[in-house]
């Protein structure tokens, strides 16, 4: 068994501060980012560093400020209901 451990394949800045701290924050205000699927982030957390990308009539909370170029890019491929 190998302990490589798997990468995202596009390189991004740090995450907000807070992002990993969702201890005690309630489901429906925790999101995961479509780009990086596994990230979670706290929605009110991305909001406030500007991690939303509106599409399709729906809100998408983003990780990290390197996800938002690869979501604008083609936000169809990331886009889920």
């Amino acid at each position: 068994m190998s302990d490589h451990l798997h990468t995202p394949t596009h390189h991004h800045a740090a995450a907000p501060e807070g992002r990993n701290l969702l201890a005690g924050t309630a489901t429906d205000q925790i999101a995961e980012c479509p780009v990086m699927k596994g990230s979670t982030v706290v929605k009110a957390t991305a909001e406030a560093a500007g991690l939303v990308r509106d599409y399709d009539g729906n809100r998408y909370w983003l990780c990290c400020a390197g996800c938002g170029p690869a979501f604008d890019a083609d936000p169809a491929r990331y886009a889920t209901v």
